[in-house]
């Protein structure tokens, strides 16, 4: 054997180089690990997960010994053996084996976007029958599953790696019941399933929000509920966890899989109402924090607001105040030498003079010229009239307004008899400004707080935050244009160019003519056949809801966004814009009483008491004239009830004179009348007589 001897001065051979470090997220919490190359599995250094870089077999054949899948009928007969270890046996080698656990309780379709491949009825049956046999069934459950979320294998890249997750969600004892102690454990194991959920490739999240999309609406809401309780438990429970979220992997991983059931919903023919998203231990934290993180962080940390769905609309809408109030901050330190210099006063208001007479024009002109201070709190004063806005004016202001604005004899909007919504005028002669003012005038009752007598359909709100508009839409604002190009589409025969008889040209109505719009070049040309009907559709829904009215909706956008433009704007799904601008419709006499305040009655008096018995046997239309006689308006604020403030006050004994209300204060004052059939009839007597507002 030769042995390598250098000559004098020379340097000895290197040693082989190591193999260099790899780096892999954890699939369960996502965090970056540093590993080297040679091995095989990595442990996670913070949840203590197991990541295997090859994937794992299963070893020898599927059968009662080594294992096999599980079904219904499987799970019904081991429950009804005697032995019930062989049922403990059998569950715990399945749900501590995802290769077991992919197999069972399967259909014979193969994987699709609508298809999971997991017959998730069986599955929940199968769950309540193993459940039932008591404790230490549940307790062998819980070991089992929590061994196979410690070690689920290796990084999931296809479709059939992932029904074991649809199986683990439908465990009932990730919901809270049982001890304090038993909870704890299992939030940790469903801290573990969240995590694995939220780390999958965006593809298979693309399948995941499919498989939610089709969940009973019922399982879908159960699903919505756990997450919610989730994420509270993990705010109330965890020492210091309202401070150190950004940091904790858990309830970033819970966010982001509430974040699929999100859009899943927004494709549901039946979805919750956003509100069912809403967490109320998020309002809790230090949201002004989180909303300058998001907005300042480019490190990607955690913030409820990469998630605003969690965040309800009251919180909303306060950093959205706050948000504002910033902005005009920042003008306000611009402005602060020259201010001082020259020794102006600053309005702290936004303070508009109008004329009764001229009221767009006045409103129009004030506007433009108070541009930079339109996020400021709105005073308003009418010419040669006394009185102080404590909101009465301001509401009154904005009534009028809209009224004028919206007439269609003003020719800015048009009108669909069947859908009672109102549309920008495509031949519309007014200019771009007053187009902006309308988006000012939305813009301004969101900032303070008002509510608008105006039916947009949702497509508006929808552009407004540049969300996509479709055929739906166009049904909502026109049913009959709507259901004529739905018929077309699917319309069975294939001569639609005969019956149809259409080409690619789209119509509108203007002061008597029909104006017609070719939606391609020579679109007079191209008739309507099967083969380009679709595209037709497209063409003709971007044509109505887009292009036909582009500059008129561009000018509405911008005036709105001066009031509400921002980062916070985001932060909002259409739906709740709509409810800023246009308010609820629900009115809850009992949620109502809830929130009065009473001068000079006792609530349990006879008059206040017949009050509201009165109320309860109110029609909704009354319940509205109502509402609209003592607050100006007969919609409830974005937040509800809870959110609005109502006081009854006392003017005398018994009267022949009718109650009066000051709408500035959500205020009806009434007499002590002698009868409560007296009290209803002068009450509706004010109400229908009513027709300005009783400000004193």
């Amino acid at each position: 054997m030769s042995v390598y001897r250098p000559y004098p001065g020379q340097q000895p051979p290197l040693p082989p180089a190591p193999p260099e470090d790899r780096k892999a997220a954890c699939m369960c919490c996502g965090n970056l690990l540093k590993f080297p190359s040679t091995v095989t599995c990595y442990r996670c250094t913070v949840c203590d997960t197991v990541t295997d870089l090859v994937p794992l077999t299963f070893n020898g054949p599927m059968n009662e010994d080594n294992g096999m899948p599980l079904s219904l009928a499987r799970v019904r007969e081991l429950c009804a053996n005697s032995d019930e270890r062989i049922l403990e046996r059998a569950t715990f080698q399945v749900f501590s084996t995802h290769i077991l656990l992919n197999h069972s309780f399967r259909n014979a379709e193969p994987l699709s976007l609508k298809n999971s491949g997991v017959i998730l009825d069986d599955v929940r049956e199968a769950f309540a029958l193993i459940c039932a046999k008591g404790p230490q069934m549940q307790r062998a459950l819980m070991a089992a599953i929590d061994r196979l979320l410690r070690r689920p294998g290796s990084p999931m890249v296809y479709l059939a790696d992932m029904p074991f997750l649809l199986i683990l969600l439908e465990n009932p004892l990730n919901s809270p019941s049982g001890t304090e102690t038993d909870y704890t454990y299992h939030h940790g194991i469903l801290s573990r399933l969240l995590g694995i959920l939220s780390c999958l490739m965006n593809d298979l999240h693309h399948h995941m929000v499919m498989w939610f999309r089709e969940l009973p609406h019922e399982v879908f809401q159960r699903r919505v509920s756990l997450l919610n309780y989730f994420i509270a438990y993990r705010l109330s429970q965890v020492e210091g966890a309202r401070e150190s979220y950004p940091t904790d992997w858990t309830i970033k991983s819970a966010s982001r899989v509430m974040a699929l059931l999100s859009a899943a919903n927004s494709q549901r023919a039946d979805p919750l109402p956003m509100a069912e998203f809403y967490n109320t231990l998020v309002d809790y934290v230090n949201l002004h924090r989180d909303f300058k993180i998001w907005q300042g962080d480019r490190t990607g940390a955690f913030s409820f607001c990469q998630y605003p769905f969690l965040i309800s609309l009251g919180a909303k809408m306060q950093i959205m105040e706050a948000d504002a109030k910033r902005q005009m901050a920042e003008r306000f330190k611009e402005a602060f030498f020259k201010t001082a210099l020259h020794g102006l006063h600053t309005d702290p208001f936004l303070s508009l003079h109008i004329r009764r007479t001229s009221i767009i024009e006045d409103s129009l002109n004030q506007l433009q010229s108070h541009h930079f201070d339109l996020k400021k709190k709105l005073r308003i004063e009418f010419v040669n009239e006394a009185g102080v806005d404590a909101g009465g004016l301001t509401k009154e202001w904005f009534l009028l307004l809209v009224r004028d604005l919206f007439d269609p004899q003003y020719g800015m909007f048009t009108y669909d008899e069947d859908s009672q919504l109102c549309w920008f005028n495509p031949a519309s002669f007014e200019n771009n400004e007053e187009f902006r003012l309308v988006g000012t005038i939305v813009g301004l009752a969101i900032h303070n707080s008002n509510i608008l007598d105006v039916h947009f359909p949702p497509a508006v709100y929808k552009k407004l935050l540049d969300y996509p508009v479709h055929l739906d839409d166009l049904k909502t604002l026109r049913p009959a244009l709507g259901r004529g190009l739905e018929s077309l589409l699917s319309y069975p025969g294939d001569d639609v160019e005969t019956v149809f008889c259409r080409d690619f040209i789209a119509e509108y109505e203007a002061f008597g003519d029909v104006i017609r719009v070719p939606l391609v070049p020579n679109g007079d040309r191209i008739p309507v056949t099967n083969d380009n009907r679709k595209e037709f559709v497209a063409k003709y829904v971007d044509w109505a809801l887009n292009g036909s009215v582009e500059t008129q909706f561009q000018a509405f956008k911008m005036g709105f966004g001066y009031v509400c433009g921002g980062n916070a704007l985001s932060l909002f799904k259409p739906s709740e814009i709509e409810l800023m601008v246009c308010g609820g419709t629900e009115i809850n006499i009992g949620d109502l009483e809830g929130v009065t305040e009473y001068e000079g009655f006792a609530p349990t008096e006879p008059t206040i008491r017949w009050f509201w018995d009165i109320l309860n046997t109110f029609s909704e239309d009354l319940k509205k004239r109502l509402l609209f006689f003592v607050t100006g308006t007969d919609r409830i604020p974005a937040t509800g009830i809870q959110g609005m403030t109502f006081k009854i006050s006392c003017m005398g004994e018994d009267s022949e004179a009718l109650p009066i209300s000051h709408t500035c204060f959500n205020q009806v004052c009434l007499y002590r009348y002698s009868t409560k059939e007296k009290l209803a009839h002068k009450l509706e007597q004010a109400m229908t007589w009513s027709s300005g507002f009783h400000v004193k």
